[in-house]
C-alpha cells in the first residue's frame, strides 16, 4: 500500500489529534514494526476479511480506516499494536483457518465484520479455543456483522460489536419512512443468510406497527455474492407497482442492484443500510436525489467542525476516489482497543485477552465530534445514528460528495445514543468473574 509523504502523513496526525480523545494510549504501525527501546512489545491483532472476490471492496475499505486510525494512536506513543491481514475471502471455512494462523502468529486480538455468518462462525471457534487455551484466549471486535442474535442469544464475553445492529438501523430508517405519507406500496429484498433474513423479517415487524397502512408487494432474498445480473429481480420490484424498494444489501450485491433497478425504469425511493458509498450513487446518478435514503453511525457531511476535519484528514490520506468510504465506527473502535489495552496493561500479568476484556467493557470513547460508549451488558456499542438523503454536492448540507460522484447525503436525522438503543437478552457469563 502506498503512503503519503512524511510530511503529509504527520499533518493527517495533527489535525486528528485535535479531534482524539484518548490520552496516553497508543497503537503500532501496519505489520511488525520494530520495537523501540523503551516500548512494551506490541498486541498482535488480526483483521480477518474479504480482500479477494466480491466483496474486496469492503475489506479493503474497512482496511483503510483500520489502518488510519492505528497511525494517528501509533503516533501518541505507549501501547503498541501490531495489525496484520488475513484474506478469507468472504468464506467460513476461510475465516476459521484465518484464525488458527492468526492466533499461532500471537495474534490476541481479532477484527471482522463484513459477514454475519462469518461472525457467528469466528465467536463460536473463539469461545471454544479460549476454553481449550486459557495461556492463549483471544478477543473478537466486530465493526459490521450486525445480526442482533450476535448480542443477543449468541452473545459471548469475547465478542464486542461495534455496528448498531438490524434492528436498531431498522428502526432509524423507519422514522423517516413514517414521515413518508405518500408511500403506500414497498418491495423488500435482501440477502439470503443470517443478516439479510433478520432485516427483512425486522422491516415486517416494524412496517407492521409503525405503518400498517404500507402494503408490502414483495419479499425477496438472492443468494449472497453470486447474482451478477439483477435483471430479474429489478423487472419484478418494477412490475409490482412499488414506490419504494427497502434493503439490507452490501458491498456488490447493493451496487448491482440498484443500477439493475434504475437500468429497468423503476422512479421511486430506496432506504438502505449501506446506500451511501461503494459505488451505489454514482450507479444510480441524477434519479437518486431526493430519492435515496442511507442509515449509518456517521457520515461526512455531519454538521461540526470536527467532522469535517476528520473527513478532510481521511481524503488527504487516501485521495483516490474510489477510497472514499469512511467508517468512524471503526476509528472508535480503534481508540477504544487502544484505550483498554492502556488499562489492562496496569493490571497485575498485563494485557491479556481478559483483562482487555474487562476494560473494554467499560469503554467511553469520542472522535470527530461524535462519540459513543460500550455496553457491559450485552458488549453492544452505543452510538448516535444518522440517516442522510441523496443530493448534488453543494445543495445545502452536502458539501462533500462520495467517491468523486458528485453526489453527497444530507443528514435528515441525527437520532441520539439514548433513543437508538435497543433492549436485548444476553445473559452473559464472564470467566474472569468468580
Amino acid at each position: 500500500m502506498t503512503h503519503p509523504p512524511r510530511r503529509a502523513l504527520l499533518q493527517n496526525l495533527l489535525a486528528l489529534a485535535a479531534c482524539a480523545a484518548l490520552p496516553g494510549a497508543a497503537l503500532a504501525a501496519e505489520a511488525a514494526p520494530v520495537q523501540s527501546a523503551g516500548k512494551p512489545a506490541p498486541v498482535q491483532v488480526a483483521f480477518i476479511e474479504a480482500l479477494s472476490g466480491p466483496f474486496a471492496n469492503t475489506g479493503e475499505s474497512v482496511w483503510r480506516n483500520l489502518l488510519m486510525a492505528s497511525e494517528r494512536v501509533n503516533a501518541r506513543g505507549g501501547v503498541q499494536i501490531e495489525l496484520r491481514r488475513y484474506d478469507n475471502k468472504g468464506q467460513v471455512d476461510e475465516s476459521l483457518a484465518a484464525l488458527r494462523a492468526a492466533i499461532d502468529h500471537g495474534a490476541r486480538v481479532v477484527l471482522q465484520g463484513n459477514s454475519s455468518a462469518v461472525a457467528a462462525a469466528l465467536i463460536d471457534a473463539i469461545n471454544k479455543h479460549n476454553r481449550r487455551e486459557p495461556e492463549r484466549q483471544v478477543l473478537f471486535l466486530n465493526y459490521s456483522a450486525i445480526d442482533p442474535a450476535l448480542t443477543n442469544e449468541r452473545c459471548s464475553p469475547w465478542h464486542f460489536r461495534f455496528d448498531a445492529h438490524a434492528d436498531m438501523r431498522m428502526a432509524a430508517l423507519m422514522q423517516v419512512i413514517k414521515e413518508d405519507k405518500d408511500l403506500k406500496r414497498i418491495y423488500l429484498i435482501g440477502q439470503d443468510y443470517s443478516f439479510g433474513q433478520a432485516v427483512l423479517r425486522e422491516a415486517r415487524r416494524q412496517l407492521e406497527k409503525e405503518r400498517p397502512d404500507v402494503q408490502i408487494v414483495g419479499d425477496e432474498l438472492h443468494p449472497v455474492g453470486r447474482v451478477k445480473d439483477f435483471a430479474p429481480y429489478a423487472a419484478k420490484i418494477k412490475n409490482s407497482g412499488a414506490q419504494a424498494v427497502l434493503t439490507g444489501n452490501w458491498g456488490n450485491d447493493l451496487t448491482l442492484l440498484v443500477k439493475a433497478v434504475r437500468e429497468a425504469g423503476f422512479d421511486g425511493r430506496f432506504y438502505t443500510f449501506y446506500g451511501n458509498a461503494l459505488g451505489a450513487p454514482a450507479a444510480i446518478g441524477e434519479a437518486g436525489i431526493g430519492k435515496v435514503f442511507a442509515v449509518a453511525d456517521w457520515m461526512p457531511n455531519v454538521p461540526a467542525p470536527e467532522s469535517a476535519a476528520f473527513y478532510k484528514a481521511f481524503r488527504e490520506r487516501f485521495p483516490k476516489p474510489e477510497d472514499d468510504y469512511v467508517h468512524l465506527r471503526q476509528q472508535l473502535l480503534i481508540e477504544a482497543l487502544a484505550q483498554a489495552i492502556d488499562a489492562a496493561s496496569k493490571r497485575p500479568g498485563g494485557p491479556t485477552a481478559a483483562h482487555i476484556a474487562a476494560s473494554l467493557e467499560n469503554a467511553k470513547v469520542q472522535l470527530a465530534g461524535r462519540s459513543g460508549h460500550m455496553r457491559a451488558q450485552d458488549h453492544q456499542f452505543q452510538q448516535n445514528l444518522v440517516v442522510g438523503v441523496m443530493d448534488k454536492q453543494g445543495a445545502p448540507g452536502v458539501p462533500f460528495d462520495v467517491e468523486g460522484s458528485g453526489y453527497g447525503f444530507r443528514i435528515v436525522r441525527d437520532i441520539p445514543a439514548s433513543e437508538a438503543e435497543m433492549p436485548t437478552t444476553c445473559a452473559m457469563q464472564r470467566p474472569w468473574q468468580p
